[in-house]
């Protein structure tokens, strides 16, 4: 064992924010630098002053809560046979889950020209592994082992029953360390890092209140083998269902007077109206000199509804807990054990049209969508107008 000089940040978020040699590296690639010019709320910028954040700080945020909780696991969990591969995987997984974002619009752009930016993520991560000449070997990385699994965690679970079948269907860990996947993109509940970062820095850029503590989430974290499917899974401090549920309220708050904003929208649609009314006439050169067009630049690596995240689903009923008497035995926690004050309903569908005129053609687009409105059996809708000029 040899110590590993680190090298620090000074976060606004997080404070202190040491990283891994390795991930300095992955940082100095030409790959990596390009999410500095990606902003991390795309279109919201023009609404919230304050929200100029970017992709490259947020994926060191995630690189860093990413480290932070596999360690704290291993730190009070010996058990787990947690190793020293295992924290670089995750915190390398971490800090490339969105390599594959598009610019300089973020999620804008991705919704029209890379709608699975996960898959893109992976291939960027490859090329940026390859075109660097990274030796992962150097840094105690076993080849092509741990490769795979910073992959499966940048990706996902995707279909999280199917881990239920034998023998397990993931090169990259055994079946006994499942819980390793739920770090960084968890698709069984949706209770990652990812979203720990992008909760405290976007409210904190937008000027609005977090009232999620992912500290104390890291902090009463366990690992418990689950009947159910017979996986290890991370559990929460029965305690804590009360912090997980202000954490989606805080997702949809986010969603609601941001990501979604009238205004923002109105913006974004025009922005993507742009780029692909130019998307035939702009060219890129490619690696092998290739030229793209916007919509097709992403085959080559040189360039590139209002819900708590499980849609009408009650996210908490995806989430294990433990309590104090018992912490190896894991359990769901219903409804009726934590408030009779939680929403009825976890999602609701908004319809936005949207015109440049305010003239008689938006009175006709009105009185249509009023019509549509008593066929389908809903209420009145309400009507803003918004100039985008």
């Amino acid at each position: 064992m040899f110590y590993v000089f680190c090298q620090v940040f000074n976060d606004p978020i997080h404070g202190t924010v040491e990283l891994h040699p390795l991930l300095i590296k992955i940082i100095d690639t030409p790959q990596f630098q390009r999410l500095r010019n990606i902003k991390q709320l795309g279109g919201a910028y023009f609404v919230y002053p304050g929200a100029s954040h970017n992709r490259f700080e947020h994926s060191i945020g995630v690189g860093h809560l990413a480290g932070q909780l596999v360690e704290a696991l291993r730190t009070r969990q010996p058990e787990l046979d947690i190793n020293d591969r295992d924290v670089l995987c995750v915190k390398i997984a971490g800090l490339c889950h969105d390599l594959g974002e598009t610019g300089p619009f973020s999620h804008l752009l991705s919704q029209f020209f890379i709608p699975k930016h996960e898959e893109a993520s992976v291939e960027m991560f490859d090329h940026l592994v390859k075109s660097n000449n990274l030796e992962l070997e150097a840094y105690g990385l076993i080849l092509p082992e741990d490769m795979d699994f910073i992959k499966q965690m940048i990706e996902g679970l995707k279909d999280p029953k199917a881990v239920q079948v034998s023998p397990w269907p993931y090169c990259g860990r055994p079946k006994e360390k499942s819980f390793l996947f739920e770090i960084v993109a968890n698709k069984t509940n949706g209770i990652d890092v990812d979203k720990f970062d992008y909760f405290a820095r976007d409210c904190y850029h937008l000027g609005m209140q977090n009232n999620f503590d992912h500290l104390r989430f890291i902090q009463f974290a366990r690992v418990i083998k689950v009947k159910k499917d017979g996986l290890n899974h991370i559990c929460c401090r029965d305690k804590e269902v009360g912090n997980l549920y202000d954490m989606f309220y805080t997702r949809n708050c986010l969603h609601r007077r941001a990501y979604q904003h009238k205004v923002n929208k109105i913006i974004e649609h025009m922005i993507a109206e742009a780029f692909l009314k130019a998307d035939k006439h702009i060219k890129i050169e490619g690696s092998q000199r290739q030229m793209f067009t916007l919509s097709t630049a992403i085959g080559d690596m040189e360039f590139l509804t209002f819900d708590y995240g499980m849609k009408d689903k009650d996210p908490i009923n995806n989430v294990y807990f433990y309590s104090k008497r018992n912490p190896d035995t894991a359990f769901n926690i219903t409804r009726d054990q934590v408030s009779k004050l939680l929403p009825a309903c976890f999602s609701e569908q908004l319809i936005g049209v949207y015109s440049r005129n305010t003239d008689q053609s938006m009175e006709d687009a009105r009185k249509h969508l009023d019509q549509w409105c008593i066929r389908k059996g809903l209420p009145n809708p309400q009507v803003i107008f918004r100039s985008s000029h």
